[in-house]
């Protein structure tokens, strides 16, 4: 690998579904649907793990947690993001800093992103404050717009140690 600065990009998206939780970045949201996936779905944490994973040219997620896996149903995602931080880890290197968007119609994301910003910090082992959230709507257009599920972009900033 060359370079002391490595950047990746993750992109993650998970349908709604009755009878599941809505955990998003660590943090469970009220909300009348949860997200449908393998783990516990929580598409903000998988976006992010996957650029971590990426910034190092390391496979997706999942490679890591396949989703023919049964150990990993409904596996906390923050776990995934500390495997994907161990994984860099190996290579030389730690996450320098975060910036991520979610997107959707509902559930409100704004009043959680402290709550997300301390949990996904302690996870990637840095400082709350080199963890950006920024939340969206998608004007009512497309999937995300109709309210059928959540996506979520993220990039992520390595150094070498």
């Amino acid at each position: 690998m060359n370079g002391n600065f490595r950047i990746g990009f993750g992109y993650d998206v998970h349908r709604f579904a009755e009878n599941r939780k809505c955990i998003i970045g660590g943090v469970e949201i009220p909300s009348d649907k949860g997200l449908l996936g393998h783990s516990d779905a929580d598409v903000l944490s998988h976006a992010i793990a996957d650029a971590v994973l990426g910034a190092a040219a390391l496979p997706d997620i999942g490679f890591f947690f396949p989703p023919s896996d049964d150990s990993c149903k409904d596996i906390d995602s923050q776990k995934i993001i500390i495997r994907a931080v161990e994984e860099i880890a190996k290579l030389g290197f730690r996450v320098n800093n975060v910036d991520c968007t979610v997107i959707a119609e509902q559930p409100k994301i704004l009043p959680h992103i402290k709550d997300m910003k301390k949990i996904l910090s302690a996870s990637l082992k840095v400082s709350p404050e080199d963890v950006g959230i920024k939340a969206t709507t998608n004007e009512k257009m497309g999937w995300e717009g109709r309210k059928e599920g959540i996506g979520a972009h993220a990039v992520a900033l390595i150094v070498k140690l």
